[in-house]
């Protein structure tokens, strides 16, 4: 059922957290626009899958573009009638090398990227959302919270991310904009489900399963419902705040 008027935008919404964010919202919202980077044949499946639970949108997009950042910020706000959310969820698969033996262009690829990416993508939704009175929604990590020897290259970005929701929330609020972050523990898809396969054993995966209070790894789904909460009218009054969705294993 259709609860929220206007229209939520989810960059990034092709991978394997942001489609399930994309499924989740066309339950809530009347518009949903997703941009994808260059699989557009996976951006065309997730549309026919979901076309018929609400208006969908697709944009291509390079997160380093800001010109064509803006275009999709005003086509999505234009569409919807008023764009109200905007969740972030663009990030890049990462190895897991230690800081003495990072390269300085694998700094600059995540942290152009997932940091500045963010830092261009607030930059131009802060008009369009000072408007609409709307949302940001970042979806993190719990790196930054919890480090894993050999993270330096996700939690050191995503740390970056976070705080610059914080910085909106606190800046921003007297216009009526929240910002808030979804930090998700370890993955079974996405990223995350990239990683399992490329490094490590599987005994290691097991034991950090076994370590996780709720014995399993996150789905999508799970990421999906806590941006989509704190995307609605019922999350109104939270702002500046990190959800950590990680089955307890930071506890």
């Amino acid at each position: 059922m259709i609860v929220e008027k206007g229209g939520a935008l989810v960059v990034g919404g092709s991978g394997g957290l942001g489609s399930a964010i994309v499924r989740r919202l066309a339950a809530d919202w009347e518009y949903v626009d997703f941009t994808y980077r260059s699989n557009a044949a996976k951006a065309e499946a997730l549309m026919n899958e979901v076309q018929e639970a609400a208006s969908l949108a697709m944009h291509s997009l390079d997160i380093s573009d800001e010109e064509k950042l803006a275009e999709v910020l005003a086509a999505a706000d234009r569409r919807s009638g008023g764009l109200r959310a905007v969740v972030y969820a663009s990030g890049v698969s990462i190895q897991q090398p230690y800081v003495s033996q990072i390269e300085p262009r694998q700094w600059e690829e995540v942290i152009n990227t997932e940091l500045m990416g963010f830092v261009a993508l607030v930059r131009q939704a802060i008009p369009v959302l000072r408007r609409t009175q709307g949302c940001i929604v970042n979806i993190g990590s719990v790196a930054p919270h919890w480090y894993v020897i050999g993270d330096a290259l996700s939690s050191i970005p995503k740390a970056g991310t976070e705080a610059l929701c914080r910085a909106v929330a606190k800046e921003e609020g007297r216009y009526g904009i929240r910002a808030n972050t979804v930090a998700p523990g370890i993955m079974e898809v996405g990223i995350g489900g990239n990683l399992m396969e490329t490094i490590y054993n599987g005994e290691i995966w097991a034991e950090q399963k076994k370590r996780t209070p709720l014995r399993r790894f996150g789905t999508g789904e799970d990421i999906a419902g806590a941006a989509a909460f704190l995307c609605s009218s019922e999350a109104g009054f939270i702002t500046g705040q990190t959800i950590i969705a990680d089955g307890g294993l930071s506890l």
